[in-house]
C-alpha cells in the first residue's frame, strides 16, 4: 500500500464538528476516520444496487416484527 498526503480546506467549525463526531482530538485522526467510514459505508453508495439492499433490509425487519 502507497501512502500519500492528501490536503483539503475547511471551515473551522467544520473541522470541530468532525472532531466531536468521530471522538478524535486531532485533525488527521478525525479525517482519517471520516474517510474510512464513507468508504466503508453501504449508503454512501447511490446506486440502483444500494437502495435495493436498503430496501430488502427495510422489508427483511418489518417481516421479522410482525411475526
Amino acid at each position: 500500500m502507497k501512502i500519500v498526503h492528501a490536503q483539503t480546506v475547511l471551515a473551522e467549525d467544520q473541522l470541530e464538528a468532525l472532531k466531536k463526531k468521530t471522538g478524535e482530538s486531532s485533525t488527521k485522526d478525525a479525517l482519517s476516520k471520516a474517510v474510512d467510514h464513507y468508504l466503508e459505508c453501504e449508503y454512501t453508495d447511490m446506486s440502483d444496487e444500494m437502495w435495493t439492499h436498503k430496501l430488502e433490509k427495510v422489508v427483511q425487519k418489518k417481516q421479522q416484527k410482525s411475526i
